[in-house]
């Protein structure tokens, strides 16, 4: 698959590279594609032949899955740089983080919505599915760390349409992780609660983000 990843920080690292390592072609979309990928030097360092650096427009147009891992704030703005994304499938990694009044993270969005479903409207025509938001990019560019049960990290998505969510599943499984389908998109409302609890966790008590949720069945 072409996949178009949108977001110039750790998370796209993180995919951007596993997937160019299993075959896929990646296509990193920036602003300013002369000037490269801000974070990187150089700036494909370790991703290999199959990846480019084209502008969001170019990214959008030439890729079959699309994967938005930009900052919260820039997504209005970001997915209007995209084009039309009519029949694109695009996998939302984001969260609506923001501080609230006592200056913490929290969710500028929930309840009765999610950012999920609030980016479908944003781009119009598009099948969005939400997955990949619940771990840091470290997670995601290493999941198959050992653990003390032996299983396997879950990763869980969710999005109304079972073609889309069939790609997604895949590209999630070649990460490493256990895919799990919780429904359709509005599910996004339970699950950018839970990557608040993983920022959350992942900062007190001396904890760090080498952790993930697992799946037990009996």
């Amino acid at each position: 698959m072409k996949i178009a990843i949108i977001g110039a920080g750790t998370m796209g690292d993180a995919l951007g590279k596993v997937w160019a390592k299993v075959g896929h072609y990646v296509i990193f979309g920036v602003r300013n594609p002369p000037q490269g990928r801000g974070n990187s030097n150089p700036p494909m360092a370790g991703m290999g032949a199959g990846t480019a650096v084209m502008s969001l427009l170019d990214a959008a147009m030439k890729a079959d899955i699309i994967v938005l891992t930009a900052p919260w704030p820039t997504v209005p703005d970001t997915i209007k740089a995209l084009g039309d994304l009519s029949g694109k499938v695009l996998i939302d990694c984001t969260n609506p983080l923001a501080l609230n009044g006592e200056g913490s993270l929290a969710l500028s969005i929930g309840s009765t919505t999610s950012g999920a479903e609030e980016i479908e409207k944003l781009a119009a025509g598009s099948k969005v599915v939400k997955a990949l938001n619940i771990y840091s990019g470290e997670n995601c560019a290493n999941s198959e760390y050992p653990n003390a049960a032996g299983l396997k990290p879950v990763m869980f998505y969710c999005g109304d349409d079972d073609e889309a969510k069939g790609k997604v599943h895949q590209l999630v499984a070649e990460l490493g992780f256990e895919p799990v389908d919780t429904g359709g998109l509005g599910m996004a409302r339970s699950l950018e609660p839970l990557a608040l609890l993983w920022i959350r966790l992942s900062v007190s008590n001396g904890r760090n983000t080498n952790f993930t949720w697992a799946r037990l069945t009996r």
